[in-house]
C-alpha cells in the first residue's frame, strides 16, 4: 500500500463496503507492524503512516473522506477516525492522550483474526484520592496585624477604621501639630496635587498615621472609648531595607475618667507579653509627640537573645518598638466642638502606636521590608 493505485475502490457507502475497505487498511497496518523489530523501524513506520504531508493516513483522508458526498461523510468520517486512533495507538499513543484525554485499548474482533478496533474508556479512576487544591494563606503583614488586634480585642477594645485620604485638619491640626511643624512639609507627607486654592485645613493628603481615626471616633462617640486602629499609612520615604512609602500601623486609644499613666504601662506590658511571650519585659523612656503629654518610647527586652545582647539589638538587650503617652488636653479641646463630653478637666486618656511591618519582620526574620510588598510568591509561600 505505497500509493493510491493499490487501494481498494469504494463503489458505495453501505456498512458492508465500508467494513471491507477499512478492514483492508487495518490488515495492512498489522502486516507493517509484524515486520518491525527495532525502534528505528517503528519510527520509520510512524512517519510512513502519520507523516503530515504524505503519510498514508493523510492520503486515505484526501482520497476517501474528502471526496465522500455530504450525506455519507458522517459515516465514513466515523470509520476513518476509529482507524486513525488505532494507528496512533500502535505508533504514537501520546497523540491520543494529548488530543482527547482518553485511554485506548485494542481488542481483536470476533472472527476477524488480524483486525483490531479502538475501544475508549475513561482515564478517571474514582478510587484514587483527589488532587487537593493549593490553599491560600494570610500575608505575613495581615497575619501580624490581626494578631495585634486580637490581643486588644481580648482586653475589650473595639476596632476603628477610617479613610486613607485625609484632610490636613484630621491628620495634623486636630492632633495638635502646629502649622509650621516639619511633618506638614511635602518632603515628609504625600499630598494630593492642586490643593493650593483650599484653606490649609481642607487640603487632602495621604494619611501619615492612623491617628485621624481617633479624632473621628471621639467626635462621634462620647467617652468611654476603647479602640484599636489597624491600617495602611503613607509617607514620602525613599524605599530601602527598612523604609517604605507604604506601611502599616496599629494605634490604640483609651479615654475615660481617671485614666492614668499606670493604666497605659499595664496595658502595653500585657500586650507585649501576649505578642512575644511571657518572659518579655518592657521599659519606658521620655519622648515627645504633639498629641500626647507626657509621651514615652517603649522598649522590649530582645526576643532574639533574651536581653543578653546581640547584633539585632545592637548588643543593648533592648529593642525600641512603639510610642505612647497620655492624650494631650489640647486634643480634647479640638474634639469638644462636636462632642462636649470631652472636657479635659473631667476625663483623661492614653494613646499608643506601633509599626506592623517592623513587628512582622522581627517575628518572621525578614531583613528587607521590600519583600513584604514585592508580591513574589516564592517568598510568600514560605509562610503558608
Amino acid at each position: 500500500m505505497t500509493n493510491q493505485d493499490t487501494w481498494p475502490e469504494l463503489p458505495g457507502y453501505t456498512d458492508d463496503i465500508l467494513n471491507e475497505v477499512f478492514s483492508h487498511f487495518q490488515q495492512r497496518l498489522n502486516a507493517d507492524l509484524e515486520g518491525v523489530e527495532t525502534e528505528d523501524g517503528r519510527e520509520h513506520l510512524r512517519i510512513k503512516w502519520l507523516g503530515r504531508k504524505s503519510g498514508l493516513l493523510k492520503q486515505i483522508n484526501d482520497t476517501y473522506v474528502q471526496k465522500t458526498p455530504p450525506e455519507f461523510k458522517k459515516n465514513v468520517g466515523h470509520r476513518f477516525n476509529a482507524f486513525r486512533q488505532s494507528v496512533e495507538f500502535e505508533l504514537d499513543p501520546r497523540k491520543i492522550s494529548k488530543r482527547t484525554g482518553i485511554a485506548v485499548e485494542t481488542l481483536e474482533q470476533l472472527g476477524g483474526g488480524q483486525s483490531k478496533k479502538v475501544v475508549e474508556k475513561s482515564v478517571i479512576d474514582i478510587t484514587l484520592p483527589g488532587i487537593r487544591p493549593t490553599l491560600g494563606m494570610e500575608h505575613p503583614l495581615i497575619r501580624t496585624m490581626q494578631e495585634i488586634v486580637r490581643v486588644f480585642e481580648h482586653m475589650g477594645y473595639s476596632v476603628g477604621v477610617g479613610p486613607e485620604v485625609e484632610t490636613d485638619y484630621y491628620n495634623f491640626e486636630a492632633l495638635n501639630f502646629p502649622p509650621d511643624h516639619p511633618a506638614r512639609d511635602t518632603q515628609d507627607t504625600l499630598v494630593v496635587a492642586r490643593q493650593e486654592h483650599k484653606p490649609l485645613r481642607d487640603r487632602l493628603l495621604l494619611r501619615t498615621h492612623t491617628s485621624p481615626v481617633q479624632i473621628r471616633t471621639m467626635e462621634r462617640q462620647p467617652p468611654p472609648v476603647r479602640i484599636v486602629i489597624p491600617g495602611k499609612v503613607h509617607r514620602n520615604d525613599a524605599a530601602d531595607a527598612t523604609h517604605s512609602p507604604i506601611f502599616h500601623q496599629v494605634e490604640g486609644l483609651c479615654v475615660d475618667e481617671n485614666i492614668t499613666f499606670s493604666d497605659l504601662k499595664g496595658t502595653l506590658d500585657h500586650a507585649m507579653k501576649e505578642l512575644f511571650g511571657s518572659s518579655v519585659r518592657t521599659r519606658f523612656f521620655p519622648s515627645f509627640f504633639p498629641f500626647t503629654e507626657p509621651s514615652a518610647d517603649v522598649q522590649i527586652s530582645c526576643i532574639f537573645c533574651g536581653g543578653k545582647g546581640c547584633r539585632k539589638c545592637k548588643h543593648s538587650g533592648w529593642i525600641e518598638l512603639l510610642g505612647c503617652g497620655m492624650v494631650n488636653p489640647a486634643v480634647f479641646e479640638f474634639v469638644r466642638g462636636k462632642q462636649p463630653a470631652y472636657d479635659p478637666k473631667k476625663i483623661s486618656g492614653f494613646a499608643f502606636g506601633m509599626g506592623v511591618d517592623r513587628i512582622a519582620m522581627m517575628k518572621y526574620g525578614i531583613s528587607d521590608i521590600g519583600l513584604l510588598y514585592s508580591g513574589d510568591m516564592r517568598f510568600l509561600e514560605q509562610f503558608a
